[in-house]
C-alpha cells in the first residue's frame, strides 16, 4: 500500500508511540499516551555551532506533526511532540534523552548529528526505545542494536558510490581526497571513498585531513595541486566547501570535485557570489533527494517550509520530515504503542514520502537510490539517480 506524507491519511494516522521495553502489554496505548495525546520526543541541536541543522530537522517534524494531526492523529489520538535541545554536545544529548524518558515520551525523532546519535542509541537500545534519526549518517549508529533506525543514507555507501561514479561515470584514474579529520562524517565517507577508489584501481594520490573548524587549506591544497588528481573528493558539510572551492580556485587547482549529502546547502551559502562557479559546474555530489523533483508532495512540502519558516528547506528538513512519518506508518500498521510490535513494523516498511521509496535493510539502514548533482550558474542540477 502506498503511504504517502504529506496529504495521506493513512500515514497522517500513523506515530510512534512506545514505552521502555516491558512496560508496556502488546496492543496496549497506555504509556506515552496522556489522554486524546500520545508523547514524541524530538533530540536536535537547536542552538550552537551545529544548529542551522537540528533547527532543519526540528522544523520539518512540527511540521510533520502538524499535518498528521490535522489528518486524525495516530491511533486516534494527537501527537504530542516534545523537542529538547542537546547543543550538538554528547553529554547533553544523553541528559535530554533521560529528560525525555521520563516525560513518558514513547518514541524518539533523533539525535541530527552522528556523534551524539550513537550515543543516544546506545542508550535507547539499552531501554527498549524506539528511534530514528533523520540525518545521523554514521554506520555504527544503527549497530547498536533493533532499536536504532535511520531515515538517510550511511557514510560508507555514500563514499563507495561517489567512488564508483567518478570511476565508471567520470572516468577518473587518479583522485585525491581533503576531509575534515576531527568529524566522523567525513572521516566515514573519505574512508570508503579510498578503499572502494583502489578497488576500481584508481591511484589516491593525497589523502589530506584538516582540524575541525578550520578556515584555511592553502597547506593541503597546495599539496593535492603537485599531485594533480582527475578528482578531489571533498567529504565535508556545505560551508567547508565553499571555503576550500574559493580557495582552490585562487590555487588555480584544475579537476573536478565530489562530495556527499553535506554539499547540500552550497548554494545559499554563495551569497550570490558567482567567482566559484566555473568550479561548481565540474562538482558532483550524491543527494538524498531532489528539490527539482516534478513530485507534488515534494513540492509542497517546499512551498509550505518557506512560507512557514521564511528560507529554503534543505536536505535534513526533507529527512525529518520522513523520519516522522515513517514512524508514523509503521505504528499505524502496528496497531499499538508496543515496542516490540512497532520494531517488527519498521522493519517492514515500504514507505513512499520525499526522498522517494524507503525500505529497510538487516541494519535498519534505508535502501533506495542516490540523486547525482551539479551546478549550473550557481544554482543545483540534477542530474539522474544512480545506484553502485
Amino acid at each position: 500500500m502506498k503511504k504517502r506524507s504529506i496529504l495521506s491519511l493513512a500515514l497522517a494516522a500513523a506515530l510512534l508511540v512506545l514505552p521502555l521495553a516491558g512496560c508496556t502489554e502488546s496492543g496496549s496505548e497506555s504509556g506515552g499516551s496522556d489522554g486524546d495525546t500520545i508523547k514524541i520526543g524530538g533530540l536536535a541541536p537547536l542552538t550552537g555551532d551545529l544548529s542551522q541543522y537540528g533547527v532543519a530537522v526540528n522544523n520539518a517534524v512540527l511540521m510533520a506533526v502538524d499535518d498528521i494531526n490535522k489528518n486524525g492523529g495516530v491511533l486516534g489520538k494527537q501527537i504530542e511532540y516534545l523537542p529538547e535541545d542537546e547543543k550538538g554536545d554528547v553529554t547533553e544529548a544523553i541528559n535530554a534523552y533521560n529528560k525525555l524518558v521520563s516525560e513518558g515520551v514513547v518514541a524518539i525523532v533523533g539525535d541530527v548529528t552522528s556523534a551524539p546519535s550513537k550515543a543516544v542509541a546506545q542508550k535507547a537500545n539499552d531501554d527498549g526505545m524506539p528511534i530514528i534519526t533523520a540525518s545521523g549518517t554514521d554506520a555504527e549508529i544503527t549497530l547498536t542494536g533493533e532499536y536504532a533506525y535511520r531515515a538517510c543514507f550511511i557514510d560508507p555507501y555514500q563514499g563507495m558510490l561517489m567512488a564508483t561514479y567518478a570511476s565508471k561515470e567520470l572516468g577518473a584514474k587518479t583522485a585525491a581526497i581533503l576531509y575534515d579529520s576531527g568529524d566522523s562524517y567525513s572521516t566515514g565517507i573519505a574512508d570508503a571513498f579510498e578503499e572502494t577508489a583502489k578497488e576500481l584501481g584508481m591511484t589516491v594520490t593525497n589523502k589530506e585531513g584538516y582540524a575541525h573548524s578550520s578556515t584555511d587549506f592553502n597547506a593541503q591544497l597546495t599539496k593535492i595541486k603537485a599531485s594533480n588528481p582527475d578528482v578531489l573528493m571533498l567529504p565535508v558539510y556545505y560551508s567547508d566547501v565553499v571555503l576550500i572551492l574559493k580557495q582552490a580556485k585562487q590555487q588555480g587547482l584544475d579537476c573536478q570535485f565530489l562530495g556527499a549529502d553535506g554539499w547540500d546547502g552550497v548554494v545559499p551559502q554563495l551569497n550570490g557570489d558567482d567567482s566559484i562557479n566555473d568550479l561548481l559546474a565540474k562538482s558532483y555530489f550524491c543527494s538524498q533527494y531532489s528539490a527539482s523533483s516534478d513530485d507534488p508532495d515534494l513540492q509542497a512540502f517546499l512551498t509550505t517550509y518557506k512560507e512557514k519558516y521564511g528560507i529554503d528547506a534543505n536536505m535534513f528538513a526533507v529527512l525529518g520530515y520522513d523520519a516522522m512519518h515513517i514512524l508514523a506508518d509503521a505504528i499505524e500498521r502496528a496497531g499499538s504503542t508496543d515496542a516490540e510490535a512497532i520494531i517488527q513494523a519498521m522493519s517492514e516498511t515500504n514507505y513512499s514520502g520525499l526522498t522517494g521509496t524507503t525500505t529497510f535493510d538487516e541494519n535498519r539502514n534505508p535502501v533506495r537510490e542516490a540523486v547525482i548533482t551539479t551546478f549550473e550558474d550557481g544554482a543545483y542540477k540534477v542530474l539522474e539517480t544512480y545506484q553502485a
